[in-house]
């Protein structure tokens, strides 16, 4: 499916593969030779779901502290501050 309209100029494949390395290096069960892996998919799901949430919302990225540090939930407006590990714990209830 392809959805928008994106600028030719800026289509990179260097987008994708650092989002991959990022997930990599914050979920062993992305790296090879690992005794940290799901035996069932929801529990494979449910991972990858806790890792882009706190990944968005809870961890401040670098190239985003001008003027202040922001993550990219807060760069696009989504949020207004960033996320504690209690608040994203408290979604679960």
């Amino acid at each position: 499916m392809i959805s928008g309209d994106p600028n030719p100029a800026h289509i990179s494949t260097s987008y994708v593969e650092r989002h991959n390395l990022t997930m990599r290096m914050g979920m062993r069960r992305f790296t090879r030779l690992t005794n940290a892996f799901s035996k069932r998919i929801e529990s494979h799901a449910a991972a990858i779901s806790l890792n882009m949430m706190w990944q968005n919302f809870g961890r401040p990225h670098k190239s985003l502290a001008n003027p202040y540090p922001r993550t990219p939930a807060i760069a696009a407006g989504i949020a207004d501050h960033i996320w504690t590990c209690e608040e994203v714990a408290a979604l679960l209830d």
